[in-house]
C-alpha cells in the first residue's frame, strides 16, 4: 500500500508539472480504488439507478481534470476529491431526475401583474 501511495503521489508530481500522459497514468493507477469507491456510493442509491459504477468514475475523471492545473498534495487529498466529485454527480443526477419527474420539462411562465389579475365577485 506503501509503495502504491508513493506511486501515486510521483504521478500527481507528474500531473502538477503537465507531463504528457501523466492524467492517464494516474487514473490507471487509481482507477480499481475509484471504482471500489463508486461501488460504495452507489450502493446508497436506489436500485432502478441508471447510472453504473464505471459511468461514475468516467465522469469524476473529467471534473477532476478540468482545463485548469490542478494541485491535489497527495493520494489522500486527490481520493478526497474524487470522493467529492462522486457524490456531487450522484446529487447532480438525483436533481435532473426528479426535476423531471415534476414536469422540469415544461415551459414556465413569469407570473406577474399583468398575467395575474383576481375577480373579486
Amino acid at each position: 500500500m506503501a509503495s502504491e501511495t508513493g506511486k501515486v503521489s510521483g504521478l500527481l508530481e507528474k500531473v502538477r508539472r503537465g507531463e504528457e500522459g501523466a492524467r492517464e497514468q494516474l487514473m490507471e493507477a487509481v482507477h480499481g480504488e475509484l471504482r471500489l469507491l463508486a461501488r460504495r456510493y452507489m450502493r446508497q442509491e436506489h436500485l432502478d439507478h441508471t447510472l453504473q459504477p464505471t459511468a461514475l468514475v468516467h465522469e469524476a475523471y473529467l471534473r477532476l481534470f478540468p482545463d485548469q492545473q490542478v494541485d491535489w498534495k497527495d493520494h489522500g487529498d486527490f481520493l478526497r476529491c474524487a470522493a467529492r466529485a462522486m457524490r456531487q454527480i450522484l446529487v447532480d443526477h438525483a436533481r435532473r431526475r426528479n426535476r423531471a419527474k415534476r414536469g422540469g420539462e415544461l415551459n414556465r411562465v413569469p407570473l406577474n401583474s399583468s398575467v395575474a389579475v383576481a375577480s373579486d365577485q
